[in-house]
């Protein structure tokens, strides 16, 4: 796949918005996809525990911010020391172009490898999980994926598409891998009339209205929701879930390495994890207690996931979606 390919198929959920630098002495520069809220609370804990060093950051959708990276390298010119955007895909993509240094944490050590680069590439900061939304006032509970193939939720399902979504194009690829569910799956989902347009906040807006009633939808707005009163609830499939981990990663090049090697050690630390959950996600890494009201990270059953192979699956796989749809 050529340079940044991946960031012209990968789908984006974020509305761009441009942070304006500031000059100083010791200065990291980060581009991040978090949103904005999320963004100056990482910045802050980071500058709070490394007083001596100054953040100056870029936040956008992760598309457009692979879009201006790659323009800047073409040039000679890249800006970031690190970055910390949606998925490990985009940064699988990264690493193998040799864009990315590879830079072993300490914090590793409490972490599932499964959420990190083997090389030191990318490591995951938090697990946003995707499973089952439904809306209350169902009679029928879904405690599966298989579940929503079934004859009772004929037109019943909306679902994040692919095409739109970077989470639900690694759902897709997760659950397509699964030697229980695969394609079949998919076009089980098909021929039961499930919806798939648009991005989560579409299915949640579908399942909280009751206009579908189930929905494939990312963990914590169904969570947030429901503690605020919304008729809406969530159920962790047994199979397991699939996740995206809003990765970080240092560029190779970095002009401030030191400072970027501790702005990782910090979003993996202890400390950093408890910002994770002050903002509402469950954290990534081992030990550390979720949000109240969320799952505890060690009762998660994770299905398997495969970044090299999403990475070079990706644009094949959208197309059998859209075939199987019959989205153009």
């Amino acid at each position: 796949m050529s340079r940044f390919a991946l960031a012209l198929v990968l789908p984006v959920l974020a509305f761009p918005v441009m942070l304006p630098f500031a000059a100083s002495a010791e200065t990291l520069t980060l581009y991040t996809s978090q949103p904005n809220e999320d963004a100056q609370q990482t910045v802050d804990a980071f500058k709070a525990a490394n007083p001596g060093i100054e953040v100056n950051w870029v936040r956008d959708g992760t598309t457009k911010l692979m879009a201006r990276l790659a323009a800047e390298i073409k040039a000679g010119a890249a800006q970031p020391d690190v970055l910390l955007i949606s998925d490990t895909v985009t940064l699988e993509g990264l690493a193998q172009q040799g864009d990315l240094a590879a830079y072993p944490s300490p914090e590793a050590a409490a972490y599932d490898p499964a959420l990190y680069s083997a090389e030191g590439y990318y490591y995951s900061t938090k697990l946003i999980t995707t499973g089952i939304a439904y809306n209350t006032g169902v009679t029928e509970k879904p405690a599966s994926w298989a579940d929503l193939a079934k004859p009772e939720y004929k037109n019943l399902v909306a679902m994040p598409s692919p095409l739109y979504s970077g989470a639900a194009l690694i759902h897709m690829a997760t659950l397509t891998a699964d030697p229980d569910l695969g394609w079949g799956y998919y076009e089980d989902l098909a021929k039961n009339g499930t919806q798939a347009d648009g991005g989560n906040g579409a299915v949640f807006k579908a399942v909280a209205s009751g206009e579908k009633p189930y929905g494939v939808l990312v963990d914590y707005m169904a969570l947030r929701a429901k503690a605020d009163g919304s008729p809406i609830d969530f159920v962790f499939p047994k199979e397991g879930v699939t996740y995206v981990t809003e990765p970080v990663a240092i560029l190779k090049g970095a002009r401030n390495i030191e400072a970027a090697q501790k702005f990782v050690d910090f979003v993996l630390s202890e400390q950093g994890q408890d910002v994770v959950v002050k903002m509402g996600y469950i954290p990534a890494r081992n030990g550390v207690a979720s949000p109240e009201g969320f799952p505890a990270r060690d009762s998660l059953k994770l299905m398997p996931f495969d970044a090299a192979k999403t990475l070079a699956d990706t644009q094949v796989n959208l197309q059998r979606f859209s075939d199987i749809f019959g989205i153009q």
